[in-house]
Formats: structure tokens, sequence, C-alpha cells
């Protein structure tokens, strides 16, 4: 499955439901982009360039840190359904984002927001820059791909995002793989802004996109 959806989207609904043995063997596949399966006689390679994409509740019942409904699972319940997700699957996976309900004023709200037309121009624009830094680089096409020769390169934040960085590594206790993902999203944010360097505010966005692997989150 993971060699089929090459150069595509591989999406994981309801992720704590799979097994943890096949969870875990997708992390080398992730991190490779490519998914070895070796036997006595031989071994074959499959491409598995993927964008992975996954879904969860925050609990078996679905009410951890509801704001108004009561989860009636046990500490123990949660503990082992978070638990299926292991801390270096969740490093390979560059967003994390804690969605909470959406309340009726603004479901309600009839102002117009940014339409996908637009989006998509600015996500095409970013592609293009993209495109154009890594014309030199055979086989790099986007910022995710980066190496960290790399990133030393061209995701490199100005003094005040270093400093920021560094806050958020101590403070959240982030692996030197959440660093590089941290300076892969942060540089693609700079892009879809226009922005030449990466900066302090293009740091702060994407170090809130990492909320699950944070060393506490399931003890909240």
């Amino acid at each position: 499955e993971i060699s089929l959806a090459h150069n595509g989207v591989l999406f994981l609904d309801e992720l704590p439901e799979f097994s943890r043995q096949v969870l875990e063997v997708m992390r080398q596949p992730l991190e490779d982009r490519k998914i070895t399966i070796a036997r006595a006689k031989y071994s074959i390679e499959y491409p598995a360039g993927v964008m992975l994409v996954a879904s969860m509740n925050p609990c078996p019942c679905g009410y951890y840190n509801h704001p108004e409904k009561e989860c009636i699972c046990s500490p123990g319940t949660i503990q082992r359904y978070l638990g299926k997700i292991s801390g270096p699957l969740l490093d390979r996976i560059d967003i994390q984002v804690e969605i909470v309900p959406v309340p009726f004023e603004k479901i309600s709200d009839t102002r117009p927001a940014e339409s996908s037309e637009s989006i998509r121009q600015r996500v095409i624009a970013a592609r293009e820059i993209q495109a154009a830094r890594f014309a030199d680089y055979p086989g790099i096409y986007c910022n995710a791909q980066m190496t960290t020769r790399l990133l030393n390169r061209f995701a490199v934040p100005d003094e005040a995002g270093l400093k920021r960085l560094k806050d958020a590594m101590n403070r959240f206790h982030l692996s030197a793989r959440a660093y590089d993902r941290i300076l892969k999203v942060a540089r693609t944010i700079a892009d879809l802004e226009g922005s030449e360097g990466v900066q302090v505010q293009h740091i702060n966005e994407a170090v809130n996109y990492r909320n699950l692997d944070r060393e506490n989150w399931g003890d909240r």
C-alpha cells in the first residue's frame, strides 16, 4: 500500500486502530522514500515517496481534552490508545494539528474567507520557488526532501528565529529529527509568503504545528 501511494497521498484514518507493529514498519520507508522487501534469496526495493496524512481521535470515546463533554475513558485506556503512536513515528510527521470543536459562532460566520483558487496560486508560486532553488540538485524537488546540508544552506533562521527554536526544543523536549522538520516547514511557510529568509514568525508557526510529539501532550 505504501508503494502504491508513491508520488501521491497515503491516508490512514483512525491511526491508533492499526497495530503498532504495522505502524512501526512505516518509519523507515517514510524516511528513505523507498521500501525494501528482503527474502532469503533476493531483496527488492519499491518506491515509496508518499505524503502521509493520518487522522485519529484523542481517545477511544473521542472526548479527551474536549472543552465541554467529559471523557469516559480511564487514564490507562488513554495511555494505551495514544501509546500505539510512537515518538519516532511522530517525528517523521511534519505537521501535527490538534483540532478542537468549532463553536456555532464560527460555523455561522458569513464573512468571506480566502478562496481555494487564491490558496492554490500561492502554493503554485511556492512550488516554483522551490523548483528554482533545487534546480542544481538532482532528485530534490521540494523542501521536504532537503538533506541536513541543504537545510544549513537554505533554511537558516534569523537570530530571533534561532532563539525561538532553541526555546521550543528545550521546553518541549523535541528530538533532533523534529528540529529538521520544523526548519523544513518554516522554510515552506516563508516560501508561501514570498520571503527570501526564514524569520522568527515562520519558526513560531512551524513550532505550533508540532502538537502531538511534545513530551507532556498525553498528560494534560
